[in-house]
């Protein structure tokens, strides 16, 4: 397969591919297809461009509501999708925040097809080192931030705002195994890896940003979090501040959700639901709704990206206040991720999310902001978010410095 366009990078045959949300099916038996990607400095309008490629490759998704009925075993199972957080504060009309960290692209799809015989698996990888881990701003700056919020609250500009903290280690050898382990962390419905010329996005998220199955959106906001202990579960369900911190976002849901679906059936199914993500556990709402005739990719995209529960409300000032607090940008962090097929997608909200490029390895994470909060409470909830990620990444072990590093082109 040739293309000569140079915003399309066309795969090498027959590597297995386990991106997140793919169908299990499918899984183990992906092969890669065609990919684009986009950063800004190619210009356009990246959630059109994202719909006119895959239409290009099989997956016509110009009328979400009249999906394709038919799955060709032979042709295209469908594309993972990537919108980063700033990519996505682009499409709602928001400020994007400062720079990426990381050196990776802002949207990515990637179109599968099937294959039968037995994909090349990879070389062994070498064994990596990390660093220290340097964060991009120390506790007391974090609670800063969080009193500056809520001094815009008090001033009547926001309701709730969600402050990101990001850390970077520099490495050697290949990390791309350590990132594949997020996938497999306990409560991750989002689990996998996406990969690209030198650079790679391990995810363990357990919040679905959109869902479409059988003419029916759904989004699970996710908002509040305790240690997984009895007394942590009985401080979550009776804490004012979480619930309403949750509320402010169901709200914010119910709303994006409005301008994609038919009028009158947005629903809220389940509100304030508590479970288990590794070690902690987070309040879950199901916001759900009939999609509307005519509802195409691109604009399903700008409705809902960035996800409500990494913003705050209203979602356009809230963005602001993040970009003027937040000292580097969120990467890989607090966008989407997942899966489109013929007849639905599934794309899930990118935290607990890791990415590396090729000089280091970038982890986030963050909290929402209402006027309850404690600075110092907020700066421990981040740390306690990010733990199990970090923990996962160093288990992967160790080797000398000067091990040569993983390669900078797809294998």
């Amino acid at each position: 397969m040739t293309n000569n366009r140079p915003d399309v990078v066309e795969a090498l045959p027959l590597v297995v591919a386990d991106p997140p949300a793919a169908p299990e099916p499918c899984r183990g038996r992906l092969v890669e297809r065609a990919r684009w990607q986009w950063r800004p400095a190619d210009g356009g309008d990246p959630a059109t461009r994202t719909e006119e490629f895959l239409a290009a490759h099989g997956l016509r998704l110009h009328d979400l509501a009249r999906p394709a009925t038919r799955h060709d075993p032979d042709g295209v199972c469908g594309a993972a999708l990537y919108v980063s957080a700033a990519a996505g504060a682009l499409l709602a009309g928001g400020a994007p925040g400062a720079a990426n960290p990381a050196d990776l692209p802002e949207v990515v799809a990637v179109v599968y097809g099937h294959t039968t015989a037995a994909p090349a698996r990879p070389q062994p990888a070498t064994p990596w080192w990390r660093g220290t881990w340097t964060e991009s701003w120390q506790p007391h700056q974090h609670a800063a931030a969080v009193t500056a919020v809520r001094d815009a609250i008090g001033r009547g500009e926001v309701y709730q705002v969600n402050l990101v903290g990001h850390a970077a280690a520099t490495y050697t050898g290949d990390p791309r195994p350590a990132l594949a382990r997020l996938g497999r962390l306990p409560g991750a419905r989002y689990g996998g890896l996406l990969t690209g010329p030198g650079w790679a996005i391990g995810c363990a998220s357990p919040e679905t940003l959109i869902e479409l199955r059988h003419g029916t959106l759904t989004t699970r906001p996710i908002k509040g979090t305790r240690p997984a202990t009895t007394a942590g579960r009985a401080d979550l369900l009776a804490s004012a501040k979480e619930r309403a911190e949750h509320i402010m976002i169901v709200d914010l849901e119910r709303n994006d959700m409005a301008r994609i679906a038919r009028t009158g059936s947005v629903r809220v199914d389940d509100l304030f639901a508590v479970r288990r993500w590794c070690d902690l556990w987070q309040a879950e709402s199901t916001v759900r709704a009939d999609v509307a005739d005519g509802l195409g990719l691109a604009d399903l995209l700008r409705a809902v990206c960035p996800g409500g529960s990494v913003t705050g409300a209203p979602k356009l000032a809230a963005l602001d206040r993040i970009a003027d607090l937040e000292p580097v940008g969120r990467g890989a962090g607090m966008g989407a991720l997942g899966w489109v097929g013929h007849d639905h997608l599934d794309l899930g909200l990118t935290i607990r999310t890791a990415a590396m490029d090729a000089h280091a390895v970038h982890v986030w994470a963050g909290g929402g902001i209402t006027w309850d909060s404690d600075p110092d409470a907020e700066v421990a909830e981040a740390a306690a978010k990010t733990a199990p990620v970090r923990a996962t990444l160093d288990a992967a072990g160790s080797t000398p410095r000067g091990t040569r590093p993983w390669p900078t082109s797809r294998p």
